[in-house]
């Protein structure tokens, strides 16, 4: 059977260039905002050889209307309304990507509107008019003869629709009457929920963190330069990301280069440059070419369900964000301007892009991605800011300007919120303000509860801005030191110099007070951005940590070696991170022993004493540490990773943070043992991780007879200020008797017997 012939494709009237450089002329003219509307529909039906060409806009309820049409009834204008699910229009808005439709009356979405006079038109092309990723409208032509659009048609229609979007957002942020029930940008509060990751609140505008096109950028002005603009660009990403690729032939490559070569994949991908110069070659600035690109990947990203669609819209968008900053002459740079008193609001953000913000004056940072958190979590909470992280389609419900308020406390976000809740949370800000002037107050002073037992405080740092904090904060100490902090904010490994001048400076801001080095805890969630690294299900167990040192100790030994020059001549207390067995520590002492030798052959001063202690992160170690008696120095139990092993519960995870209290019955007992067992031992045990910055839980350990705590730089005051007003022989009898009681509240019971003290 012969297959019907085809109806031949209009002839536009125009080409795509041409009509780039009428509609810019449209837009320079002085018409008013429906005048201009009226325009493009104008003049996109005759470029198109269209029958209709129409504007509808979304209103605050979430319908759409007819703003401007070309072929449509003319009184259908401001006068048709169509649910935001009904017709075409809304299967457009709904699916956030264009629908070419050839016999539209036959399509089951199909809804008809008598007053519009459409019921001769066959044929369906309709784009969304894209904002941040958000539908504010949609862009149709019909016609009556039956037509197939084609590629290029789809893709004209589409850069017509964002210089749309960004005409009519102009107009509304100059208060245009003419938009007065159109939703162009969200204005109604909303109240967000995500996962607390750094304590504190927050009061200030938005800054979205990804590079805005100004509309005077859209069209070009020279094709031939933007095209000239457009491949230097591109080179330029191309490099930096082949650069990443020959960085990988470290010490530290693995196997699998998956992650990384897709990445690389996506960067060399022809369609999509090939998609870029075409959009330029139709009248476009290389900036609007990249962002029309950025607006389709951002709209298909909130829509996919399959993960690993999500993973590579993720890369795409990565991709445009990174090529609009070289299109800016900013490179690599992300936060040239100052921010001062905003909120900074993320898909993802890396800790090198974090710290690149640490002096633009940021007050909170919001990730809409939960799962890239890990590594911006501790920088965040060095810099003092508050973070939350997975926060479902944030990014497609605020805009920058927007004000909110950031509850780390609770994990809540206020964007645009009410008066009254306003003045809710400056009371809660003067609140904390008179709290941490009482800190100021007593951070001389020593953690000395009422009976005489002396607490010592210590805190967590990995960063050369955590150590600035050490006087401020009131702690006698460094309890842990991240070292790896250093290689994941870096573009390539530290060098043995580097390591060794960043160490120095460390112990040299600390003077006399002590610092616990933790050797490199990488792998797992921690991937270098300089390696390859094998993909594993699950990374908690796997291949990190002092695991991943042993297996490379090329690397490890020059980060021993470097310890070693760095205190020379001073006190060298350095940990072993995920000590799993007794064995894995007697590795790496003599491999520090070692480099002890080497510096010693080599005519480098030595450091006057050296403490070698390990971290108890697994239930093995802790049930095995006795073993070491007379090797070890020191213990550290890092409860965050002993917690979650000790329950086989992922501490990231939002299902699992909070099904399992470290005040669990049997936990508690089992820290109690672990320093039992210590003491027997004579060797010092302390406890370091985020509980131990909690009062109440600083409390509990007090209780359970640990004599040093470690936490982040912010618990030191208000652990203070706890310690200070404990006694612990008159709350000791009443504390083990609860212990004794084996209830399962007994969370709460240790919570009521500790709210008064």
């Amino acid at each position: 059977m012969t297959p019907p012939d085809r109806p031949p494709r209009p002839a536009t009237a125009v080409a795509p260039r041409v009509l780039m450089t009428r509609l810019r002329s449209l837009m320079a003219e002085g018409r008013s905002l429906d005048g201009r509307l009226a325009g493009v529909v104008s003049l996109v039906a005759r470029s198109f050889v269209a029958d209709v060409c129409s504007i509808y806009l979304r209103l605050e309820n979430g319908d759409f209307e007819l703003v401007a049409t070309e072929g449509l009834k003319a009184e259908a204008v401001k006068n048709t309304r169509l649910a935001r699910n009904e017709g075409l229009i809304g299967l457009v808005a709904s699916e956030a990507r264009p629908q070419n439709i050839q016999n539209a009356p036959h399509h089951p979405r199909f809804s008809y509107r008598p007053e519009t006079g459409e019921d001769p038109y066959t044929s369906f092309l309709g784009v969304p008019i894209l904002r941040f990723g958000r539908v504010i409208g949609v862009l149709a032509v019909q016609n009556i003869v039956s037509r197939v659009y084609d590629e290029e048609d789809m893709e004209t229609l589409q850069t017509i629709a964002m210089v749309l979007a960004e005409v009519v957002t102009t107009e509304s942020q100059s208060g245009s009457e003419e938009l007065a029930d159109v939703a162009v940008r969200p204005n109604r509060p909303i109240e967000l929920i995500g996962q607390s990751l750094s304590e504190g609140l927050a009061m200030g505008p938005i800054h979205l963190h990804d590079p805005v096109v100004a509309p005077a950028q859209f069209f070009a002005r020279d094709i031939n330069d933007e095209e000239v603009r457009l491949k230097k660009a591109l080179e330029q990403l191309r490099s930096f990301v082949d650069t990443m690729m020959v960085q990988n032939i470290s010490p530290l490559a693995g196997e699998s280069r998956d992650i990384l070569e897709t990445y690389r994949m996506l960067a060399h991908d022809p369609s999509w440059a090939n998609r870029l110069f075409d959009a330029v070659s139709s009248g476009l600035s290389a900036e609007a070419a990249v962002d029309r690109a950025r607006r389709e990947h951002r709209a298909r990203l909130q829509n996919a369900k399959d993960s690993y669609l999500r993973d590579r819209l993720h890369d795409l968008e990565d991709l445009d964000n990174r090529l609009l900053r070289m299109l800016s002459g900013n490179g690599e740079g992300i936060a040239s301007q100052d921010h001062d008193g905003a909120i900074l609001v993320a898909r993802r953000l890396g800790p090198a892009d974090l710290l690149e913000y640490r002096n633009a004056g940021l007050k909170a940072l919001v990730l809409e991605d939960e799962s890239t958190t890990s590594h911006a979590v501790i920088v965040a909470r060095a810099l003092g800011l508050p973070l939350i992280g997975g926060v479902g389609r944030i990014m497609a419900v605020v805009e920058t300007g927007d004000e909110a308020i950031v509850d780390g406390d609770t994990g809540h976000i206020h964007i645009r919120p009410e008066p009254d809740l306003v003045a809710v949370y400056r009371d809660r800000l003067a609140s904390r303000s008179q709290r941490l002037a009482e800190f100021a107050a007593i951070r001389d002073l020593p953690a000395v509860t009422q009976d005489g037992v002396k607490i010592e405080l210590l805190m967590n740092a990995g960063l050369g801005i955590d150590v600035g904090n050490l006087d401020a904060s009131g702690a006698e100490g460094i309890g842990l030191f991240r070292t790896e902090f250093q290689f994941l904010v870096s573009e390539t490994l530290p060098s043995l110099t580097e390591q060794r001048e960043f160490y120095q400076r460390v112990v040299d801001i600390a003077e006399d007070r002590p610092v616990l080095f933790r050797t490199l805890d990488l792998g797992g969630d921690k991937i270098l951005r300089n390696t390859r690294h094998n993909r594993e299900e699950n990374p908690a167990l796997g291949w990190r940590s002092l695991r991943f040192a042993l297996d490379k100790p090329g690397l490890f030994r020059r980060q021993l070696r470097a310890l070693c020059q760095a205190t020379a001549g001073r006190t060298l207390c350095v940990m072993f991170p995920l000590v799993t067995t007794p064995e894995e520590f007697r590795k790496a002492r003599e491999l520090l022993n070692k480099e002890v030798a080497w510096c010693e052959k080599h005519g480098h001063s030595t450091p006057q004493k050296i403490h070698v202690g390990a971290m108890i992160e697994t239930p093995a170690f802790a049930l095995s540490f006795h073993e070491l008696k007379g090797e070890i120095d020191f213990l550290s139990i890092g409860t965050n990773d002993l917690h979650q092993y000790f329950f086989a519960a992922d501490r990231d995870s939002r299902f699992m943070s909070d099904r399992y209290s470290i005040l669990n019955h049997t936990f508690l007992l089992f820290l109690k043992d672990i320093r039992k067992r210590a003491d027997e031992m004579g060797i010092p045990v302390s406890i370091c991780g985020e509980a131990a910055g909690n009062p109440a839980m600083a409390k509990v350990f007090a209780l359970l007879g640990f004599r040093r705590l470690s936490m982040p730089a912010t618990g030191v005051g208000p652990v203070k200020r706890a310690i200070r007003n404990l006694n612990l022989s008159e709350l000791g009898v009443r504390f083990e008797a609860v212990l004794s009681e084996n209830s399962s509240d007994i969370d709460k019971d240790l919570l009521n017997l500790l709210q008064d003290v």
